[in-house]
Order: structure tokens, then sequence, then C-alpha cells
């Protein structure tokens, strides 16, 4: 869903009715596609999120802000220059443009009051925020576009800036309904309604499009071919309808959201044309929406990007492991004959003077057969008989010692496996740029990175997730497996109730009792709470191991996160996002 030019102009009425008039108190960046601005009013502070993400550009209010980098980049040290006090004096949109310009009274180093615009373009990939001075020419842009990128418009400092070339369609804004309809009945008739609306009308994006056709059609797909005068009736009232919502800019933030409650849709308009497959609800504002709609995915995108070292790390590991593990398989493979290696050193040493010397080969019965089959064994001619049952015997103990280390060998390496699977779980869990470090220093710990010269010391530890059951247990969730360590081998007590997933990695989970019998409702929630954080986590059904902690150990040299347990019992749970929300603390 692309936010459109009709809802824009919502939004931009929902930031003049706040911060017309607010002070830019701070600036941050907190990647390459992100813009916040700290405002302040006689009324309150307000974070202002300008995002031109591709797939989630938009502009709006914030109650979050995304962790921020250590040293500020280049155009966020230049908004703070010349934005840093200044006030927001206008807030512009070009028709139904998907454009919002922000205006600032700003000083300039001469003490004169000079006008700075902040330009929020939301055009899909080719989203920008550009920095234009009070003569109209670019200061910067996040993204810069020069001649190789475009002939058509260039985005560089120094150059006059100009608005997205317009496109051919009919605004509601200035335009009648009349106009509108009058466009639609000249485009080919067997396209669908909702498609030549929105070839012909500015600003509205194809989910208000299939509503305006679901309920011309009565609820069903219509051509222009197949409209009568009736239903062309019927269209121009919606269509005056939605022109009254945007022009009064009376619409009402409506998200949509499937069975699973995953948001798929928003709008400023009640949508009816999902009919019992999607819930319709209405948020508190327009910003409140956009938060809730992107939010996630924006967190889940930044972590991803952010955390594509650490996983090229583990995959290059994980496949060096893998082929390691098939390589001393096929050698151990070559051990499993060795025996007979060992018994044709005991039929020749049996045969010695039945033996010519310089024979490459010879046929002996083999008394360890129970039929007593004859076999033929190769020899070396330049050696004695007695010296080719000694060859025999040496490798017989060569491959005996061979398959005793290729086992330990690949036991360890299996080990290594299962616990960068475990680091891969970790990884995908990961909410916070705090956790993907906490990460990098397990994988500098155990060898996997180098450890940069003069590094500082580690900052302190989140601490594990907290949680109450319902009947007022507390419950902890190590975040990694550094803190499943901690949490398990130090934290926990002995007579506390250690949880984790069975056969599946995840996180230690612990129950503190605090000398309390623990309640089976405490059991369950706690083991609710491993499955979901746990790569089972989108599955149904899955087996949680849980006992006393004191039946807990950690094997001298095992890697952080991996324990052995006893005397256990498991139960079968179902991850329920919404269920764990209320059990946080």
């Amino acid at each position: 869903m692309a936010l459109d030019g009709a809802f824009l102009r919502h939004i931009k009425k929902e930031l003049e009715d706040n911060i017309t008039g607010a002070k830019v108190d701070k600036v941050y960046q907190p990647n390459k596609q992100e813009i916040v601005l700290i405002l302040r009013t006689r009324t309150g502070n307000f974070k202002l999120l300008m995002s031109a993400r591709a797939n989630s550009a938009r502009v709006h209010f914030t109650n979050s802000i995304p962790e921020n980098p250590k040293a500020p980049p280049m155009l966020c040290m230049l908004l703070r220059k010349h934005l840093y006090g200044a006030r927001i004096s206008q807030i512009r949109q070009p028709s139904l443009e998907r454009v919002l310009c922000l205006d600032f009274d700003a000083v300039n180093e001469l003490g004169d009051t000079i006008q700075l615009t902040l330009v929020m373009e939301i055009m899909g990939r080719y989203s920008n925020i550009i920095f234009v001075d009070e003569n109209g020419k670019i200061i910067d842009a996040l993204k810069r576009v020069d001649a190789e990128m475009s002939s058509e418009r260039l985005v560089m400092p120094g150059l006059t800036y100009r608005l997205p070339p317009p496109q051919d369609k009919v605004c509601l804004l200035n335009n009648s309904v009349g106009d509108i309809i009058g466009r639609i009945k000249s485009i080919p008739g067997d396209m669908l309604l909702n498609k030549a609306l929105l070839k012909t009308m500015q600003g509205v994006s194809p989910v208000v499009c299939r509503e305006i056709e679901h309920l011309t059609g009565h609820g069903n797909d219509i051509t222009i071919k197949s409209m009568d005068e009736q239903l062309f009736e019927r269209l121009a009232f919606f269509l005056s309808r939605t022109a009254d919502t945007v022009k009064n800019i009376n619409g009402k933030p409506y998200i949509i959201v499937n069975k699973n409650r995953k948001p798929i849709d928003f709008s400023f308009l009640n949508i009816e044309q999902y009919g019992i497959a999607a819930v319709v609800k209405q948020c508190g504002s327009f910003s409140e929406l956009l938060d809730e709609f992107y939010g996630e995915r924006d967190r889940i995108e930044r972590m991803r990007a952010r955390s594509q070292d650490l996983l090229r790390i583990l995959t290059n590991a994980s496949n060096r492991l893998s082929r390691k593990i098939n390589i001393q398989k096929a050698e151990l493979s070559h051990c499993a004959e060795r025996d007979k290696l060992r018994i044709y050193g005991d039929l020749i040493n049996s045969n010695l003077y039945n033996i010519e010397k310089g024979s490459s080969s010879v046929k002996l019965q083999n008394f360890y057969d129970e039929n007593l089959k004859t076999v033929e064994i190769k020899l070396n001619p330049a050696l004695s008989p007695s010296q080719n049952a000694q060859k025999y015997y040496k490798e017989y103990h060569k491959q005996r010692t061979a398959e005793k280390m290729l086992t330990e060998q690949i036991n360890q390496a299996q080990q290594e496996l299962q616990y960068l699977e475990t680091v891969f779980e970790e990884l995908s869990r990961a909410g916070i740029e705090r956790d993907l470090s906490e990460i990098r220093e397990e994988l500098m710990e155990q060898g996997y990175i180098r450890v940069p010269k003069g590094k500082k010391k580690n900052p302190v530890s989140l601490g594990p997730m907290k949680f109450k059951s319902t009947d007022g247990f507390e419950i902890l969730v190590g975040r990694n497996n550094r803190q499943n360590d901690r949490l398990t081998m130090k934290q926990a007590k002995k007579h506390d109730i250690w949880l984790h997933t069975k056969n599946i990695p995840g996180s230690h989970t612990i129950i503190v009792t605090d000398g309390k019998q623990v309640s089976e409702k405490a059991i369950f929630e706690a083991a609710t709470l491993a499955s979901y954080n746990s790569r089972g986590k989108d599955s149904t059904q899955v087996p949680v191991d849980y006992t006393e902690v004191k039946n807990v150990s950690k094997p001298q040299g095992a890697k952080p996160g991996m324990v052995i347990y006893v005397k256990y019992k498991t139960i079968f749970v179902t991850p329920n996002s919404d269920y764990i929300e209320k059990l946080k603390i």
C-alpha cells in the first residue's frame, strides 16, 4: 500500500494543527533513509519521522525513534547546522501530489531571518528528502540524482529545486466529477473501472479506486463497457462523496488487518471491499495508523540491513563446517572394513612358511569364517611374508585410530554446527542494535570475528527479557547465548524452573519460584514464552522441556548456551504473540 496524495492531505492537516510555529530542538538521521526532527511546542514535544524508504516512504509523528549511529551522517550535521532553533512557518502540498514541503523560519550566519524548506517526496523507490535554501536552490538531498541517473530531473547541491513532473491526471480538488467521468468514458471499454479510476485521478491509491468500484457495482467487478446510465449515476455519487472528503479533509484513519491481525492496507475512507476476509478499525490519528502499519516492518528491515555482516559470517562458518563433516564422514566410511586388515595380517602370520617370498598375492583359508572360505590377499613382492603381515596390522591400527579421531571430530563439528544454529536463531530475533552488539561480542569471544585493536570495554548487557505470569511468578527469557549462560548458570536459583524448546534452537527461560510451589498455569505461560522465543515461533504444538535448574549443567568447554539436563518433563504449546504481550512487565 502506497501513501497517496489524498491521505497525505490529511497528514498535512494533522501536522499543521500540531507543529505550526514549533521550534526544531534536535535532528537525527538513524539510517540512510530516514530523518527525525524533534520539535518543541508550548504544549509538548513531537517526533516527526520523514522516511524515504522505497516500500514505506512517508511522513508522520512517531512515538519511537530508531537507534542512531555513533557518528551522525553528513546530511544530519548539515540539517543541525541550519535548522537548529528554526521554527516551522508553513506546511505546503502542491495539489494532491505526494510531496510535502515544510517551510522553516531560520536565522543565517549574518543574523538575518531566511526561509528554508525541507521537501518530502513520496514516490516509491524514487522517494527523497531534499533541503532547499531561501532562493529555491538545493542545499543537499538524502539521495542525490546526477545526469547519469536521470536526464529529466537532477537533484544536486546548487541546482534549482523543481517539483517532480506532473502526471496527466484529473485532480479532485480542481476538477468536477463530470470531468472525471468524461475521461473514463474515453478509456477502452474492456478495462476494469478501478483501473480506469487509477489511470484518471491524481492522488488516489488502488484501494480507494477499488472501493469506489465496489460501491458502484454493488460489490461486483465491473468494466467500463458494462456500465449503463444507472451505474454512471452511482459512480458520480461516490466520486462526489470522495471528493468532498478530500476537499474538506474530514476523512478518518482506517487500517485494515487480516485474520492473523497483520496490517494489509490503510485509507482515509471506511473500506468495505474486503468483507469478512479482513477487519477495518479506526485509529486515533493518521500518524498512529502509519506508526502501526509500518513500524514493525521497518524495524525488521533496519535490523536485517544491520545484521548482514553477521549473517554472512555465520553462513560461511556453517557452510565450512557442513563441508568438513561430509568429507570426514566419507573418510570414516573407508574405516568401516578395517577388521579385514587385521584378519589378513593374522592369516599371513599363520601361514608364514607356506608363502613364497616375492609373491604378489596368496590364497589362504579364512579360519575366522564359519565356512572356512578361501580369500585372496594381495602382497608386496618386495617385502617378506612377515613384513606384509606387519603392513596390514599397521594399516589396521592406522584406520582404527583414524576412526576414533574422525568420530570425535565429527561430533565436535556437529556440536559447533548446532551452536551456530542457535546464533542464527538469536540473530533472527534481534530487535535493537544492542542485541546485535552482544551477538557480535559472542562471535568475537568464540573466534569467528577478529577482535579489533584498541577495542573499548563491552557495553553493559541489556539483561534478560522480563515477564510475569498471570498468577504472579516472574519469568525471565534470555536474549542470546551469553545471556542464556548467565541466566541459567549464575542468576537462577537451584529450585527455579528452567524451560527450553525440545531439540529446537531457542532461549533459556526461567521461572523465579522464590521458594514457592510453581503453578501449572505459570509453567504453561513460561513454555509459551520459550516457544515464541525459538525457531518454533511460527509452529503449533511446540514441545518444551522443563525441569529444576539444579538438573541443568554445562559440559566443560561447551559453547555459550549449550547445556545438558536430566529429570525433565515435556509440555506442548502454541506460540501466541497477543497472549505474550499480556505477560510483559
